[in-house]
């Protein structure tokens, strides 16, 4: 039998393999913000607030290059823009909760949560929909938090041979690969993927931009087509 309590944790569980890659991706975060300058209240203020993991990224490293505030602000927003399209497509699921509810849903949306969520709720009909989200999204959001200020906190005295940077990518192939499950969301991944990789070169993390725009116009395509 369903219960809160036991989509709750049910949830959490779900979310324990990827709080492996997480927890180094949030130290990532936090080294990459000290390292450019960012002083530690604006950069646990960052954290809190943009709870972005790629963002964050992009926004420090624009910083640490002195790119203009105008191209850190709209780098930060284009690239979470994909958060409006999980909203679109989870936001049927949350329809009768109250406001309340609804308002930390949003602030707590990550890739990550809406591609282990939306999974379960399209499978099982009977799961505690809000409990269920909601202990995925407090684990990811709680182990950011503290892995963050970790980095934070150790800054440059990371040694490199820790390689930290290699969980930035499997976190996000970890939610990828699951949701790439036809022909469009195929085509989206391999073209969106194959131009980030060309246009890594391009001033101002624009070719991640470019990438998203081309990946998403790949799949609308192949979609229209078949």
């Amino acid at each position: 039998m369903s219960s809160p309590r036991a989509d709750f944790v049910s949830g959490v569980r779900v979310s324990l393999p990827i709080l492996l890659g997480i927890a180094p991706f949030g130290m990532v975060a936090g080294v990459a913000a000290v390292g450019a300058g960012v002083p530690t209240v604006e950069a646990l203020a960052m954290s809190v607030v943009i709870f972005a993991g790629a963002s964050q990224l992009a926004a420090a490293e624009l910083i640490g290059r002195n790119a203009p505030a105008v191209v850190v602000v709209v780098t930060v927003l284009v690239i979470n823009v994909r958060m409006v399209m999980y909203s679109a497509s989870i936001a049927p699921y949350f329809r009768d909760q109250p406001g309340r509810w609804k308002a930390l849903v949003a602030y707590l949306l990550t890739d990550q949560a809406y591609a282990v969520s939306l999974l379960e709720f399209e499978s099982d009909g009977e799961t505690a929909r809000r409990w269920y989200y909601l202990g995925v999204a407090a684990s990811l959001w709680v182990t950011w938090q503290v892995a963050t200020v970790a980095g934070i906190a150790l800054g440059a005295s990371v040694p490199d041979g820790w390689r930290l940077e290699f969980a930035v990518p499997l976190v996000f192939l970890a939610v990828l690969v699951p949701a790439v499950t036809d022909r469009a969301t195929g085509a989206a991944a391999l073209v969106g993927g194959s131009v980030a990789v060309t246009a890594n070169g391009l001033p101002f993390n624009l070719g991640l931009i470019v990438a998203a725009v081309v990946g998403i116009g790949a799949g609308l395509l192949v979609e229209e087509v078949a």
